[in-house]
């Protein structure tokens, strides 16, 4: 199958004349989606967002800090690094939480539990080439109010501990949230 990626690269073929011409570069599909989807997501954003590249000339490159300001991460600031890979949009960016924290669908590797991030996903909402980064900052932002799952965890610690005991849960949250606040 031919993708639209391959389709709009052009291979260098010397011509019939013998004069060898440079070969133009052309912008990748993702680079032109990111273009409008990068000023999308910035007008946007929750108010609880913020986004960060450290070069402003690479789109596919930021961090996305995210401070709930309700629930059991308030007061918090959590950092996530998006990448996005030259297959968007036929695949998700590729998402990882910088900032240890407690939470049930966030290992303490930095691992994500999010269906959208997703290739394919049981409960039809994975990833799909119709969603945009702007899903992607609404998606993880929502992880800290009514996206949390405990019902389905990746931490299944810090699930457990809530379904027994809510305020050990609490204390073991803010205990993270001050570590993190100490590294800053």
């Amino acid at each position: 199958m031919i993708t639209l990626n391959r389709k709009l690269k052009k291979e260098h073929t010397e011509p019939p004349n013998g004069i060898t011409v440079e070969p133009v570069k052309r912008i990748s599909i993702r680079d032109k989606l990111l273009v409008k989807e990068v000023q999308e997501m910035n007008e946007n954003l929750p108010v609880t967002c913020s986004v960060d590249f450290e070069d402003h000339n690479l789109l596919s490159e930021f961090v996305l800090t995210v401070a709930p300001d309700e629930g059991y991460w308030s007061g918090g600031k959590f950092k996530f690094s998006v990448f996005v890979t030259e297959d968007y949009n036929m695949e998700p960016p590729k998402v990882k939480c910088l900032t240890r924290l407690w939470h049930p669908n966030i290992n303490l590797d930095g691992d994500i539990c999010l269906s959208l991030l997703r290739q394919t996903s049981i409960d039809e909402h994975g990833w799909a080439p119709t969603r945009r980064l702007k899903d992607v900052v609404w998606g993880l932002n929502s992880l800290f109010t009514d996206l949390l799952n405990f019902e389905d965890p990746l931490n299944i610690e810090a699930a457990e501990m809530y379904k027994q005991n809510k305020v050990e849960f609490q204390s073991k949250v803010q205990e993270y949230i001050a570590a993190s606040k100490g590294k800053r």
